[in-house]
């Protein structure tokens, strides 16, 4: 799943049409149609390109309305994929509008989703004036009567869904581009440890690398063991970008007049909630003994011995408090604990396998309850002593976009 593509989720009862309104859009048979209710299980997904739009992920789920043990379960599921979409299809057919789209409508309006709905099958029943009375009671949303083999109808669907687009999920924000100037010196710190994949860079290297070339800047990317070789030079970078397990080494060799940060940090401005990391992460200072801690990785991937949030955070964290602390870690987009409010801080990582929206959506519940979150490397920051040096260029960019 690309996390620069704008994600759409299809939602409504069973036998609305969604599979049949995913095979339309993509010009393919990726959904399986049926006549019988609950063809559709699990959300199946596609990528294609909608001209005017860009790169679009489509996710098709359940019927809100299945039935039994598992089609609780579909519906859970369903649920589930409200908050990592930027925009909504609500199907409706036949001129059914009840409580399952009244449901669906709450938890859309709950997670500020944007949305249209598709009163599909024209061909066999057009839209009733009853039915679109009984919706407004419930919803402003945009109503849009057509049947998916119609290709007149594409133009008008691919229009309405420019206008609800938000803005955020077009706009790609520069990991660097108001850090620096082109042609300014970048330095990128890179271990190749137990967690580096063979061969090749980890994601948020490689993109950091991409939007330092995009900004036309001359990027000098080395492992830590050569930074004094390089240093010995007397080159001064403009920033210096380490992996934020070297926080540690890093600033002891680099020159305190150089700007330094890490990627996980770079990537908590880009995709989550920086303010509320800023002051999150001080909270750190006021664990207590027994204290429940969470870690979230949005990705999912192999735990070496050296793993950062499931390793190397831990025991630093314990080292640092002198308190005996308790983890639960949660993987990629699984979902969260039913009791958060058990957990004295929570630690996002940086995030470079989501969208900003779906980060923002996992955060979103323990900011509304006053729970401290921070992300892995500026606490890593915050635990070795340079949380103000980590984040100083940051915010400096971030005070003169205010004042601007």
């Amino acid at each position: 799943m690309s996390v620069n593509s704008l994600h759409i989720g299809i939602f409504g009862r069973r036998n609305t049409g969604k599979s049949t309104l995913i095979n339309w859009l993509t010009g393919q048979e990726i959904s399986i149609v049926s006549p019988l209710p609950g063809t559709t299980t699990d959300p199946v997904k596609k990528s294609l390109e909608i001209p005017g739009i860009g790169p679009v992920m489509l996710v098709d789920t359940a019927g809100i309305d299945d039935l039994g043990e598992l089609g609780t379960q579909r519906i859970r599921r369903s649920q589930e994929v409200i908050s990592t979409v930027d925009c909504a299809l609500l199907l409706i057919a036949g001129n059914q509008f009840g409580e399952y789209e009244v449901q669906l409508i709450g938890l859309f309006r709950e997670m500020d989703l944007p949305y249209l709905i598709l009163h599909t099958k024209n061909d066999i029943a057009k839209i009733a004036a009853i039915t679109q009375t009984v919706i407004r009671q419930y919803s402003s949303a945009e109503i849009i009567d057509l049947h998916a083999g119609d290709d007149s109808h594409r133009e008008e669907l691919v229009e309405a869904l420019k206008r609800i687009i938000p803005e955020t999920a077009l706009r790609q924000t520069s990991l660097l581009g108001d850090l620096v100037k082109p042609q300014e010196l970048l330095l990128m710190i890179t271990p190749i440890d137990s967690e580096a994949p063979e061969g090749r860079l980890i994601l948020p290297q490689n993109q950091a690398i991409r939007d330092a070339l995009d900004h036309n800047c001359i990027t000098v990317v080395l492992k830590e063991t050569e930074l004094p070789a390089f240093l010995s030079r007397g080159i001064t970078p403009a920033l210096a970008i380490t992996d934020s397990q070297l926080f540690g080494e890093v600033a002891r060799l680099l020159p305190e007049e150089i700007p330094l940060t890490s990627f996980s940090i770079l990537f908590a401005r880009q995709r989550g909630d920086f303010e509320a990391y800023l002051a999150g992460t001080h909270h750190i200072s006021r664990l207590e003994e027994g204290d429940q801690i969470l870690l979230l990785e949005s990705c999912t991937h192999h735990a070496s011995c050296d793993d950062i949030g499931r390793v190397k955070i831990p025991k630093l964290l314990q080292r640092y408090t002198g308190k005996k602390l308790h983890f639960t870690v949660v993987p990629g987009l699984s979902p969260l604990p039913a009791n958060i409010s058990q957990f004295a801080l929570v630690i996002q990582c940086g995030g470079c396998m989501v969208t900003r929206r779906q980060l923002l959506n996992r955060l979103r519940p323990f900011i509304r309850a006053g729970i401290p979150v921070s992300n892995y490397g500026m606490t890593l920051a915050y635990l070795n002593g340079i949380f103000d040096r980590a984040t100083a260029m940051l915010r400096s960019s971030r005070n003169e976009k205010g004042r601007g």
